[in-house]
């Protein structure tokens, strides 16, 4: 695993980006050579009349297309059809690219044989390099061996996920536990022997890691032998440490005080917080400056497709559990609340206007809260700010809720980008993971990646509720 802003990057992943990369690129400069046209030769095209810069560009957009086509995320080949029109939309992108750049420059944009050319030798080269990553991820060398002691439901959970998703570098070998008169929950990883098997079993099957995700641990871990094999080299985790890098969020339900008491670096300094702000408001100008046309014909829309005023005024919870009013374009029927009182948006809620629906997919409702940033009630980035009336509730249901408000606020957030806006108490503990991950590892870094995720979660059309 490789840490890139702040987040654990499988460096099988990190690979095929650079693979992917090389072939996008080497695609259009192995045409120039392979097709010899009279007119054009290839080192005064390429490094002269600056050809390699024009093909950098068209490579750029096949792979930021495959980035939004979610393909760096789910890496293995599940359906070859989906695959090849998720790689014909990338090399389309790139032609659209293009016939943009034409109306601009025609002097910027690649002949078109190379494109076309070119073009075929990527698509085919692409596919037939996914094929083959798909094929050997499963065999190949240098993956984490992880023996699980316990039979925790989160050691099931890791489990299952690492051996869906074995580009993550981690392969499970089986579980150790004492016998239990209680059936577990299904699962395909064996049960290699009990506690006491410990030395004897490690030995046989030579696990890199141990992950301890014992239930109960009084009186029943060995932890003279897991200081014995520590000292013989194998790695010693908490299930939690593993859950974090699996899952990119921190477990809820194996926090302890003392885990956040001595974690190291835990929450933002004081140098962060004010970098924080000074780029949050940097960015907030500029995109009032670039989103102003898009927000008055927002607001026209609003105005003559349903009765009320164009923006929204709530009351929300900010740094240190201060309220604040924040503003949105209002997605909802006027007076929406008045027979309910204040709830949790549903899927298909029937208060959101047909307009307000679209602006929330588009996440085109939240562009008044740059306002917000511009005042210092909000950042960028940050945990999604919430109401009042349901911060009381969750502080008394949810363990650490409230350490979700030691940051500021923010339009967007690792939360938002990572799960849906959930309606439930499991989807609030849920979001609180992810929180809790962006509190431990908060930096400029993360909020840069969280802010060009967001961009593409608008451009895909998958906003929140």
């Amino acid at each position: 695993m490789i840490r890139l802003f702040k987040i654990l990057v499988p460096t099988s992943v990190v690979a095929l980006l650079i693979f992917e990369i090389v072939i996008s690129i080497g695609s259009y400069v192995a045409a120039m050579y392979l097709l010899f046209v009279p007119e054009y030769d290839p080192y005064i095209f390429l490094f002269e009349d600056n050809g390699l810069w024009h093909i950098v560009a068209v490579g750029a957009v096949i792979i930021l297309t495959i980035y939004f086509n979610d393909l760096y995320t789910q890496v293995r080949v599940w359906h070859k059809v989906e695959l090849l029109q998720q790689l014909c939309s990338a090399i389309g992108m790139a032609f659209l690219s293009q016939a943009f750049i034409s109306y601009i420059n025609r002097g910027w944009t690649i002949p078109k044989w190379l494109m076309i050319e070119g073009s075929a030798i990527a698509l085919a080269a692409l596919f037939a390099g996914r094929m083959l990553f798909s094929s050997t991820i499963r065999t190949a060398v240098g993956a984490q061996r992880v023996l699980f002691l316990g039979r925790s439901p989160i050691v099931f959970q890791v489990a299952s996920h690492l051996a869906e998703h074995p580009e993550l570098g981690f392969r499970p070998l089986g579980f150790l536990d004492e016998p239990s008169g209680t059936a577990g929950p299904e699962t395909s990883l064996p049960l290699l022997g009990c506690t006491a098997d410990l030395v004897r079993v490690a030995a046989e099957q030579k696990p890199n890691q141990i992950v301890v995700g014992m239930s109960e641990r009084r009186e029943r871990m060995p932890a003279y032998e897991l200081l014995e094999l520590r000292f013989s080299g194998i790695r010693i985790d908490e299930i939690a440490a593993l859950y974090e890098i699996t899952f990119s969020r921190v477990c809820a339900r194996e926090i302890r005080p003392s885990q956040l008491i001595f974690t190291e670096n835990l929450g933002p300094s004081s140098h962060s917080v004010l970098l924080q702000t000074v780029y949050s408001k940097m960015i907030a100008s500029l995109a009032l400056i670039i989103a102003t046309p898009i927000m008055v014909l927002v607001a026209l829309a609003v105005k003559v497709t349903s009765p009320g005023p164009v923006l929204f005024r709530q009351r929300r919870v900010g740094l240190n559990e201060k309220t604040f009013v924040v503003y949105k374009f209002r997605s909802m029927y006027q007076d929406a609340e008045v027979r309910t009182g204040p709830v949790w948006a549903t899927r298909n809620d029937p208060r959101i206007t047909p307009l307000g629906s679209w602006l929330r997919k588009l996440r085109l409702d939240e562009l008044p809260q740059l306002f917000n940033v511009l005042r210092g009630d909000m950042s960028m980035v940050g945990p999604r700010p919430e109401r009042p009336e349901f911060v009381q509730v969750l502080n008394a249901q949810i363990p650490y809720y409230r350490q979700r408000h030691c940051v500021m606020p923010g339009i967007t957030g690792w939360a938002q980008i990572n799960y849906k806006y959930g309606d439930t108490i499991e989807d609030t503990i849920m979001k609180l993971e992810y929180d809790l991950y962006y509190i431990k590892h908060v930096s400029i870094w993360l909020d840069l990646f969280i802010m060009f995720h967001t961009i593409k979660t608008m451009l895909t059309v998958r906003g929140a509720q």
